[in-house]
């Protein structure tokens, strides 16, 4: 254990990490992010994919992944939003991506993308899947 004057072990980071990630909740958010056609889903789309959440609950898991370095929200710049699209996503980090990898945890992404492309969306859902995105 470290003590409060001393950084946090490298072990004791990881274990942390590994904590945040495999919690359900967050676990289940990742799966759609690596899933979702351009691994970059707004949060509409999450909240679509996961009906028993609430879209205030998924925003707190998601905070906890960027705050964690595994998620980082990316946006799209100015001059190429649109009014009526979404323009803030949240995709994998070079890091978070490593860190996954290192522990196993990217294994299933082209069935999450099945998966996720089998999912039967609204109309509106839709056309936030074909907005234009930002290099990620």
């Amino acid at each position: 254990m470290s003590t409060s004057d001393q950084p946090p072990s490298e072990l004791e980071s990881v274990r942390k990490r590994l904590n945040v990630v495999t919690q359900e909740t967050r676990f289940a958010l990742l799966q759609d992010i690596l899933g979702h056609p351009y691994g970059l889903p707004t949060l509409k789309e999450l909240n679509y994919v996961n009906p028993s959440k609430s879209q205030t609950t998924i925003r707190q898991h998601l905070d906890q992944l960027v705050d964690a370095g595994i998620v980082e929200e990316v946006t799209l710049p100015q001059d190429q939003r649109q009014n009526d699209l979404p323009y803030k996503f949240y995709g994998i980090s070079e890091s978070g991506r490593q860190f996954l990898e290192e522990h196993k945890l990217l294994r299933a992404q082209e069935t999450l993308q099945e998966i996720y492309d089998r999912v039967e969306k609204r109309d509106d859902i839709s056309r936030y899947e074909t907005a234009p995105r930002p290099e990620h």
